[in-house]
């Protein structure tokens, strides 16, 4: 399966206007944005867990990453609630599931095999810091080599200026609504950006972002994975 799967396009999907795809296993259903593959695949996706769901212990081969968008998490490992962002590293193994139901933002078989730390964060006991602009606040979540992921938190009438993106990028609004010249994006939306892009974004209203930078120079096809 592709889907989405021409890293040079740019993407924009409001995932409140997505359709819910069922996984193989009753009560977790997915919002599909990125694929190649079938159903172990290089994907990004929102997933939705039901209360009482589990899905069947994997592993992750090439890694997994995701932001728990609302309710809690859990695998054996610990309980992830609203706002915890989490990468298990490559070859990493876990049995997920939601006692109270969940959605979570989440990206698998997309790390470098060297990149074998495990991150737990819980964004909302950490302070932000102050970003390049007046009303940019920034937490750093993780850095490997060329890509780098942050939560960035824009104030009301916030602008930045315009810029590159050497390797790309990739936002999920998680509160408010962030714009640029080419739109807005209320909460729910998905953008990915090709390498060498460039925007000039603002957010009128305020809003709470994640962010990934300079990962989709080398993008693997279906058979590399």
């Amino acid at each position: 399966m592709e889907l989405n799967a021409n890293f040079d396009d740019r993407i924009v999907i409001n995932t409140r206007n997505n359709h819910w795809v069922p996984s193989p296993v009753k009560g977790i259903e997915r919002n599909m944005l990125d694929r190649l593959g079938a159903e172990f695949a290089r994907a990004t996706s929102v997933v939705r867990y039901a209360p009482g769901s589990s899905f069947t212990p994997h592993e992750h081969p090439l890694g997994e990453e995701f932001l728990v968008l609302s309710g809690v998490f859990s695998d054996e490992h610990g309980t992830y609630p609203e706002g915890t962002y989490v990468r298990n590293p490559p070859g990493s193994t876990h049995h997920a599931f939601s006692d109270q139901g969940c959605e979570i933002f989440v990206k698998v078989r997309q790390f470098d095999r060297a990149d074998a730390n495990r991150v737990v964060i819980d964004t909302k006991q950490v302070a932000f810091r102050q970003g390049l602009v007046p009303g940019l606040q920034v937490l750093p979540l993780h850095e490997f080599g060329t890509e780098h992921v942050a939560l960035v938190r824009w104030a009301p009438g916030t602008r930045f200026q315009p810029h590159t993106h050497w390797g790309g990028e990739e936002i999920f609004v998680i509160e408010g609504v962030f714009s640029d010249e080419h739109g807005d994006y209320p909460a729910g939306t998905w953008i990915r950006s090709p390498h060498m892009s460039v925007h000039n974004p603002f957010s009128n209203p305020g809003c709470l972002i994640y962010v990934k930078v300079g990962h989709l120079t080398d993008c693997p096809r279906q058979n590399e994975l």
